[in-house]
């Protein structure tokens, strides 16, 4: 199976997979549950497969570092969580990540290493949070951990290989794909 195929395939069973909300909670445990949440949030999917794939357009060093900023900001907000501190706004931050992710698409934005980073990173806060919040009681804080970090860094992946494909076809497909996320993030702020 060629690439191509491979990643429009995962994509599809990701974008899929959403159907289920994340926010509900899980009972499957530590592992399991951490590695679903992401997948089964479609705000949680779509901000992450879209920062993946606006991660492209940017400077190797922005690119390269998108998953340390992904999964710091992902681990830093569970961290709060766990903490038992609160953040304020962690859902609108959350449906605004998607949002203003589709908007840099769209636009094809390219941002300084230290711009994007810190955004990428504090999206990631809110989601994280989100994450550390509804881990399920009896869980272990290892094992979700490792759930949601291989789960978030899969879907920033398949959105990182989305968007090298797409820059090599006309930019108006990658402008298309940032209009429906940015579109999505207002319906989801919406809802």
């Amino acid at each position: 199976m060629k690439l191509t195929s491979k990643l429009l395939t995962a994509a599809a069973l990701l974008i899929a997979s959403a159907s289920v909300m994340a926010h509900p909670g899980h009972t499957e445990g530590g592992f399991t549950s951490g590695l679903l949440h992401p997948m089964l949030g479609l705000d949680h999917l779509l901000a992450m497969a879209a920062i993946g794939f606006w991660s492209v357009r940017q400077n190797k060093l922005m690119e390269n570092a998108i998953p340390a900023f992904v999964i710091g900001g992902m681990v830093g907000g569970a961290a709060l969580a766990w903490t038992g501190l609160t953040v304020p706004g962690v859902e609108t931050g959350i449906t605004f990540s998607v949002l203003v992710a589709g908007i840099l698409i769209a636009t094809l934005a390219k941002l300084p290493t230290a711009v994007g980073g810190t955004l990428v990173g504090a999206f990631m806060l809110f989601h994280g949070f989100a994450h550390g919040a509804e881990m399920p009681e009896g869980a272990t804080l290892a094992a979700y951990l490792a759930g949601f970090s291989i789960a978030t860094l899969a879907i920033t992946l398949v959105g990182r290989g989305l968007g090298s494909l797409m820059m090599k076809a006309d930019s108006r497909f990658s402008r298309g794909v940032g209009g429906v996320l940015a579109v999505a993030g207002m319906y989801l702020a919406a809802a």
